[in-house]
């Protein structure tokens, strides 16, 4: 008291009543600069790319067509196909194996004798054309998609365009269940009409009918530019994308890219980085008091107990990324060369990233949710394309890099997430909001895994268009 009572020279009050409000105005200053800065969209560099062989053409040079295809095939094509298969090599597997190993070899006896003696592949190239294939050139290589509209719009109807990509070792083809329910849905009983899409499904470069990249360095990011180029080619302003595994890396990338153009994007699969102090002191809690961390009821159920579905399980599946990752071409040639070969390394997949539990089944559980029909024809996809070197190469460079680039650009436009439950890995909405700043819908899928598309359309294409019609509402 005695301090504050202390007489203050004429000049130090004058002083201060000119320095605080000039150092107020200052600190606010600072702060509303920061505020807005920190409001400012980073976007991820569209940059620009040439992947084919030799040298870039002259700018307007540049064959800029959209051009019908076909799927084709001929006697040769089957002749050199059976002829392998009959040279098949059979290796008897242990008692009790079941997909503990791999792919089951007695079974694989089975898909084998099917395939070679009643796989029609004629009769599935007429399924594969029956929507609209088309090439176009960009950044010097082919680009392949199906393009897939609406038979009959109501007046005043508004078609909102999705593209949709697929990751490995699938293809286009996994759309093919999902793309009627997308663009009739009323005659499919989903909902009166009120939301339709026009499909559109590229090929990811170096997959199936998509030319391979002749440069090094082809990963996500360059995919993703591809594909605003490839929709801009088409027309289209602004339009929602879709993706799970690469689709859903290359969908984000996209939503990084140019927000501007993409009215939402939806997921059934999101990548996140699980490292640091952090989020290994909310899965230390999330065990115990999950809603302390954020985690909901259903999170701690597919997240724990965490050691067996974060570290064995994920150890157990991704050998295969190692191996691609590091030495494609390599691993690759085999697969190649061989139809067998290639029919067991990525129907194996379709087995225990459909459900975990399908480890223990003699067949994999594989005619479960699929035919063989339906599989053997994305493989024969990859076969008598030649690319499954070319797409176990897109392993090499994406892990070139630093994979923390994608996260360090957060996406702001609109997202949609389907949790299936059979999913490799979970991310709870909680560590999604981490890169996806606008989540506006997360749905707890009830069934399902890792290709959604391909083995529950019906659900996957309801929470699609539950998504869209929130979007619209914004």
């Amino acid at each position: 008291q005695t301090i504050l009572c202390l007489p203050r020279p004429f000049d130090y009050s004058q002083k201060n009543a000119v320095l605080v409000p000039v150092a107020a105005l200052g600190v606010g200053g600072m702060l509303l600069y920061w505020l807005r800065s920190g409001r400012k969209m980073k976007t991820l560099d569209m940059g620009d790319g040439w992947w084919g062989a030799g040298e870039r053409p002259p700018r307007g040079k540049e064959d800029t067509s959209i051009r019908p295809f076909k799927i084709e095939t001929s006697d040769k094509e089957i002749e050199d196909l059976h002829q392998r298969l009959d040279r098949f090599r059979f290796t008897p597997h242990v008692e009790g194996a079941a997909f503990h190993y791999g792919f089951n070899s007695s079974y694989l006896r089975k898909v084998v004798a099917y395939w070679r003696n009643q796989f029609d592949w004629r009769k599935q190239v007429e399924v594969l054309n029956k929507y609209p294939h088309f090439h176009t050139t960009i950044e010097g290589i082919d680009i392949h998609f199906i393009h897939v509209k609406p038979s009959y719009v109501p007046h005043g109807q508004a078609v909102r365009p999705l593209l949709m990509v697929h990751g490995w070792p699938g293809s286009f083809y996994e759309f093919y269940k999902i793309i009627p329910l997308l663009t009739e849905p009323a005659k499919h009983g989903l909902n009166e009409g009120d939301v339709v899409f026009e499909v559109i499904c590229p090929s990811i470069p170096g997959y199936g009918f998509s030319e391979a990249s002749h440069q090094k360095g082809f990963d996500s990011i360059a995919t993703a530019r591809i594909f605003h180029k490839l929709m801009n080619r088409l027309g289209f302003k602004e339009y929602y994308i879709q993706g799970g595994d690469w689709g859903s890396r290359i969908t984000t990338n996209m939503a990084q890219m140019l927000p501007q153009s993409v009215k939402g994007l939806h997921l059934n699969l999101v990548f996140i980085t699980t490292q640091g102090l952090g989020k290994m002191i909310c899965t230390m809690l999330g065990a115990y008091v999950p809603w302390l961390v954020g985690f909901s009821r259903e999170d701690a159920r597919r997240f724990y107990p965490f050691m067996q579905k974060n570290i064995y399980d994920v150890l157990r599946e991704s050998g295969y990324l190692h191996i691609q990752a590091t030495k494609p071409d390599t691993a690759g040639c085999g697969l190649n060369d061989s139809p067998v070969g290639l029919a067991a390394y990525i129907m194996e997949k379709f087995s225990t990233w459909t459900d975990k539990s399908f480890l223990h089944k003699d067949d994999g559980g594989l005619e479960s949710k699929y035919s063989l029909d339906e599989l053997l024809t994305n493989v024969m996809i990859y076969w008598v394309t030649s690319s499954i070197v070319s797409s176990m190469r897109y392993y090499k460079e994406n892990f070139s890099k630093d994979p923390r680039i994608h996260n360090r650009v957060a996406v702001h436009v609109p997202t949609g997430i389907a949790a299936f439950p059979q999913e490799i890995v979970h991310v709870p909405r909680v560590w999604a909001k981490d890169v996806y700043k606008n989540i506006i819908s997360y749905t707890f899928m009830p069934r399902g895994g890792h290709f959604a598309a391909f083995e529950e359309p019906k659900l996957l294409a309801q929470d699609i268009m539950q998504f869209v019609r929130k979007v619209e509402q914004l």
